[in-house]
């Protein structure tokens, strides 16, 4: 499972001009799924993103996570993260799950989040042409992969 995590100051994610979800202070976490990916990548990874320490404290060292701060959260779904650029020009998307699979491991992504964190997701719409618009904090960027560091 993979992830884009930014801290955002505001992002919204709108489908057919009609927004359909929408946060202010927090993160933004595009998420990708792979053919390999269970239950155990969707803990590990949720676990990661809500606990990294992104956010500055009263001393301004990013040392506090989207939870210390209050912050909120928008995850949208983004098989393009496990695009294969090494050959050719146009991405293999071979290790991407299926889509019925990557919705039902999204789905449970964001029921995780909600339920051990106690916080509503926003969220975008699965399989949709999305715009996504967003403010990023700092810039604070990360990638994280379930299954190997960067």
């Amino acid at each position: 499972m993979r992830a884009v995590v930014q801290r955002v100051s505001r992002a919204e994610v709108r489908v057919d001009q009609k927004t359909v979800g929408k946060i202010g202070k927090g993160i933004l976490v595009l998420l990708g799924i792979g053919q390999d990916d269970g239950d155990q990548d969707l803990q590990w990874l949720a676990d990661k993103v809500m606990n990294l320490r992104i956010f500055e404290d009263e001393n301004d060292k990013m040392n506090l996570s989207v939870l210390d701060v209050g912050g909120q959260v928008l995850v949208v779904s983004q098989f393009t993260l496990y695009g294969d650029c090494r050959k050719g020009k146009r991405p293999s998307y071979s290790s991407a799950a299926a889509p019925q699979d990557a919705e039902k491991l999204y789905e449970a992504f964001v029921k995780f989040i909600e339920e051990k964190y106690g916080i509503k997701v926003e969220t975008g719409i699965f399989q949709a042409m999305m715009e996504v618009e967003l403010v990023n904090d700092g810039p604070v960027t990360l990638l994280l992969d379930s299954k190997k560091t960067f």
